[in-house]
């Protein structure tokens, strides 16, 4: 195994762009663990699966093959069970499900299992909200980003608008709010910092003053 860097964080913290830059800047895998739980959301949802019946979830998830696959351009390709998947997952309804996939134990044991196999592959960047609690514990490098709430909701309106979707700066914040929520109070690997983890605020900072940073966090050793 390469080195592994693991980047959590809430929504609308800059995780995903930052972790996407930072790895085409090191040359390294950038593993994004929130699309696997996307891509098996939307199978569920394909397959009409009722959200709140764990067993035919872990089920589901492990008659289910998740693969991310790097290009040369620094993008990905999110693979469910063969199928190229990527600009299928960003739908707000996959949004507001995706949380019933992640609370259950036996899908992160599984997804746990895939994630690291794939982050394994080399030299990785692996973004989610358990990377440096849960799924690589032992990397030198964890950080937590996050920002303001107001931030947040304003770059993740910014997202979703470009992404064609309709919602209101109001339903955005307060789908944040629920979402936060559940990442955080869930029984299972919830969303918080590793204690040994660098905390970056990113409220005042732009996308490349952040990915400097963690730069050169890497290239020093620190983490």
């Amino acid at each position: 195994m390469g080195n592994i860097i693991a980047i959590d964080g809430p929504a609308g913290s800059g995780k995903s762009t930052v972790a996407r830059l930072l790895a085409r800047r090191l040359s390294y895998i950038y593993v994004d663990t929130g699309a696997m739980y996307r891509a098996l959301t939307l199978k569920a949802l394909r397959k009409g699966l009722d959200l709140n019946n764990e067993e035919k979830l872990i089920e589901l998830t492990r008659d289910t093959e998740l693969d991310i696959l790097n290009d040369p351009s620094g993008g990905i390709k999110v693979m469910l069970d063969g199928e190229d998947v990527t600009s299928l997952i960003r739908t707000p309804e996959l949004t507001n499900n995706v949380s019933y996939i992640a609370r259950v134990g036996g899908v992160r044991e599984k997804m746990l299992d895939s994630q690291r196999m794939i982050g394994g592959r080399g030299d990785s960047v692996c973004e989610g909200r358990d990377m440096g609690t849960v799924v690589f514990p032992e990397t030198k490098y964890k950080f937590y980003l996050d920002a303001e709430f107001p931030e947040r909701a304003s770059r993740r309106y910014k997202e979703l608008l470009g992404d064609g979707c309709k919602l209101s700066r109001e339903e955005i914040e307060k789908d944040l709010k629920v979402r936060d929520h559940k990442d955080m109070n869930r029984d299972i690997a919830p969303l918080k910092k590793a204690d040994d983890a660098v905390y970056l605020d990113t409220t005042n900072m732009g996308i490349d003053e952040v990915v400097d940073k963690l730069t050169v966090y890497v290239n020093e050793g620190r983490g």
